[in-house]
């Protein structure tokens, strides 16, 4: 049985963002092991986290540049570690190299910071994104991390892709794992195209791209609703749910218009069910898109872009309509909502997305193993990973020394 420590960038919120769901379906594939979990945070507790302790989960509270991390570490001696994003690695990695030399180092990355950055730059200037973009320091600071790791989870197959491509990074560094479903607890039957009514949008407001796309939706909306009307539907509304909204999009709720920003759902499904149409016209992004396929599991054919739909299907039919433009998104939103069969022939695309995919008794499992087996083998693989080996010499020491001196700097100001 192994002992397990997970450090959180933040605490898990599976019913706030898919990062704190894909977190916790990783959490509770290894209590399925029979491993020993904890996880812990520097983070501030929040309204919306999970209940650790209902789940068997032991949690912590650690502090940033503090080596009351590196007594912690000491004693609880966990064979393995992973890292909930690359800052955290950065943070800790190298005292758990210090103090656990042995233990395995795993990398969560959620979705490639870098390439999500790189592409906002993009959005920002109204141009393409250049390799330039891609290039920046984030990405410097992202790969080091990746190959300072014993093994990187990667959600997309296109970012797993842009890593060998680009970065020439090595396949045994990285392995593909998607949002891991239990397709047993998924709805068994969800409502027909008559059943349903209006369009959804739902994500966590404090994430830059779902921001962004409400503020898209805002100037496409008037568009989508002129042409539903000339269509003889005059009811449509636009129903826009998330965690954590601020004042400035609680300010866009505007009735008159059918533009209703509603805030947190209790339960992301049941809205979800209740729409006939979910849309998500996002300009930046990395990783795949939760909301998106919350929209798969309920049934509910979506209207997004390449940025959207990336890395979620390999190369399967897109339950829904992926546009090229702001034209093409108005338009197919508004076929997609009044042309029942083609809605109908959309929504049929699911099932196969979501059990070849994102099948949990499947990519669960072959996770397992990735880690069981390197595990056993760590020092060879470790030996094949030289330039992990020299960022880790090198980071150990830069990052060690600053950890230091900011330590040092909060004694002398609290003293």
């Amino acid at each position: 049985m192994f002992s397990v420590l997970v450090i959180g960038y933040v605490w898990p919120e599976p019913n706030s963002s898919a990062a704190g769901s894909h977190m916790m379906s990783l959490l509770r594939l290894f209590k399925k092991q029979g491993w020993q979990i904890t996880f812990a945070s520097p983070a501030q507790e929040t309204e919306h986290m999970i209940d650790l302790q209902s789940e068997g989960i032991t949690s912590r509270n650690i502090t940033l540049n503090c080596s009351s991390f590196d007594q912690f570490i000491q004693e609880l001696q966990p064979d393995i570690v992973m890292f909930d994003r690359f800052m955290m690695e950065e943070q800790f990695g190298w005292r758990v190299e210090k103090n656990c030399p042995q233990a395995m180092r795993i990398l969560d990355t959620e979705d490639l910071q870098c390439l999500r950055n790189a592409r906002h730059q993009a959005v920002k200037q109204d141009r393409e994104m250049e390799l330039k973009d891609l290039y920046c320091d984030l990405a410097k600071r992202e790969i080091a991390a990746i190959y300072r790791s014993d093994l990187s989870l990667i959600i997309s197959s296109y970012e797993m892709q842009l890593l060998q491509e680009q970065f020439h990074m090595p396949a045994a560094q990285i392995h593909h794992l998607p949002f891991m479903l239990d397709l047993n607890a998924l709805p068994a039957n969800t409502p027909s195209y008559e059943q349903r009514k209006n369009f959804i949008m739902i994500g966590n407001f404090r994430h830059a791209p779902n921001w962004d796309s409400v503020l898209q939706m805002q100037q496409l909306w008037p568009q989508i609703r002129q042409q539903l009307k000339a269509r003889g539907v005059v009811d449509a509304e636009l129903h826009i749910y998330g965690s954590y909204p601020p004042p400035k999009a609680t300010a866009l709720n505007n009735p008159k218009s059918g533009f209703l920003v509603k805030g947190w759902a209790d339960d992301a499904y049941e809205v979800m069910q209740q729409a006939r149409v979910c849309l998500a016209p996002l300009r930046f992004g990395a990783g795949i898109k939760g909301k998106l396929l919350d929209a798969m599991v309920c049934g509910t054919p979506s209207a997004t872009t390449n940025v959207g739909s990336e890395g979620m299907t390999n190369g399967q039919e897109w339950p829904g309509i992926v546009a090229r433009n702001d034209q093409e998104f108005i338009e197919q939103a508004v076929k997609l909502y009044c042309d029942r069969e083609f809605w109908q022939h959309k929504q049929k695309q699911t099932t196969p997305l979501l059990t070849t995919i994102y099948n949990g008794s499947l990519c669960g499992p072959q996770l397992i193993d990735r880690i069981l087996d390197l595990k056993g083998n760590l020092d060879h693989h470790r030996l094949q990973n030289f330039t992990g080996a020299m960022l880790n010499h090198h980071s150990m020491k830069s990052t060690q020394y600053m950890s230091q001196w900011i330590e040092e700097k909060n004694k002398t100001l609290s003293s």
